[in-house]
């Protein structure tokens, strides 16, 4: 990962998603692109706040439509894009879900200055692993292993990096505490593993 001095100007971290990235039942610190960021400041990469453009419950479009009405600049020195889960939940299909996670992927490298190497992409974390999704966890797991292997053909296609976290989300019967309290999304120590692994294979210029 490059280094840069603190004379440098803050790069700018947007981060696009739904109810993980907004960090759903954590505090506000425990978010993992707030996490990521202090990560990379330690690792001395100037690097500002993220701005975070998700909420919980947002399928692809959903957040199609707020990109368009947040109108991010496109000179973005990191930019993260998580979605897909609300997509699976209420019953769309992979298939459907591929052309709009490819169209938000082209939108994430437009907002990095069409650099790819400053964005990323989350896998999808799999909910049937938490108290919520314990009874169907076998269909859940089989759904978000399909929507994960749409988006990272696609990533991989347009040569972003991937960080797959998915196997870290499905400690959640080993561990609760990975957790959050509602039973249902990543606590703030599962969000500080996938920043762990996010951090250590993170490059950009």
């Amino acid at each position: 990962m490059a280094q840069t001095t603190g004379s440098q100007t803050n790069r700018k971290f947007l981060a696009l998603g739904d109810s993980y990235t907004i960090g759903e039942s954590v505090a506000e610190h425990e978010r993992w692109p707030l996490q990521l960021a202090e990560a990379l400041r330690k690792k001395g990469v100037a690097i500002a706040a993220p701005h975070i453009i998700a909420t919980t419950g947002w399928r692809t479009d959903d957040l199609k439509r707020a990109i368009l009405a947040a109108n991010p600049a496109h000179d973005q020195g990191l930019v993260s894009l998580l979605i897909g889960v609300n997509n699976q939940y209420q019953g769309k299909s992979a298939v459907s879900y591929a052309p709009e996670f490819e169209e938000l992927l082209n939108m994430a490298i437009a907002f990095a200055g069409n650099d790819k190497s400053k964005v990323f992409v989350v896998s999808i974390p799999d909910y049937g692993y938490t108290p919520f999704g314990k009874e169907k966890q076998e269909s859940i797991s089989k759904a978000i292993d399909e929507f994960n292997a749409v988006n990272r053909s696609i990533t991989e296609k347009y040569g972003v990096q991937y960080f797959y976290i998915t196997d870290i989300s499905r400690k959640g019967f080993d561990d609760p505490a990975l957790v959050a309290q509602d039973g249902l999304h990543p606590s703030g120590k599962m969000y500080a593993e996938w920043v762990k692994l996010i951090a250590q294979g993170l490059t950009f210029p």
